[in-house]
């Protein structure tokens, strides 16, 4: 039902703010506006995108909760989308989502309303016969190359001689 709403007001949302705007600075300056906020949207949404593709991957690598940094790239993705559709109140929506502060309050009140069960990051259950709890011992499976079975390929650091 909210769906339907937004598909219907936004465009009218969009519209009268056209005819406002528009009448209040002219038929140009309103197209400029527009085509320069797409433009500058863009530039914010690849710098912003990167950095959060950053803290993802760091997230990962540390074995931290990815649901943050996540939650946060789903954010300037539609940013993105908003700040690429013509209008003044999806690029205002779009401009405030690529704002750090502002999706950190988004992610706090929706993470209000969410109940998280059960998370285990970077380790195997117990009972899995291949758990080892010494760090330093990495499972791996090998096979013996013999005469028999000559390489195809040169040799690398991989390989015994």
């Amino acid at each position: 039902m909210w769906l339907l709403v937004a598909l219907i007001a936004v465009p009218l949302i969009e519209i009268a703010l056209f005819i406002q705007v528009g009448g209040a600075i002219g038929l140009w300056p309103t197209l400029v506006y527009v085509l320069l906020t797409g433009l500058l949207g863009t530039w914010l949404l690849r710098m912003q995108g990167a950095l959060a593709l950053s803290r993802l991957r760091r997230s990962l690598s540390e074995f931290d909760d990815p649901s943050e940094p996540l939650a946060h790239g789903a954010m300037i993705l539609f940013a993105g989308a908003l700040l690429l559709t013509p209008g003044f109140f999806t690029d205002s929506i779009g401009f405030a989502l690529l704002v750090p502060p502002v999706r950190r309050w988004v992610f706090g009140s929706i993470r209000k309303r969410m109940t998280l069960q059960h998370v285990e990051v970077g380790r195997r259950p117990a009972g899995d016969p291949r758990y080892s709890p010494d760090p330093d011992i990495i499972e791996g499976e090998f096979h013996e190359v013999g005469p028999a079975k000559r390489p195809t390929h040169g040799a690398s650091g991989w390989t015994r001689h």
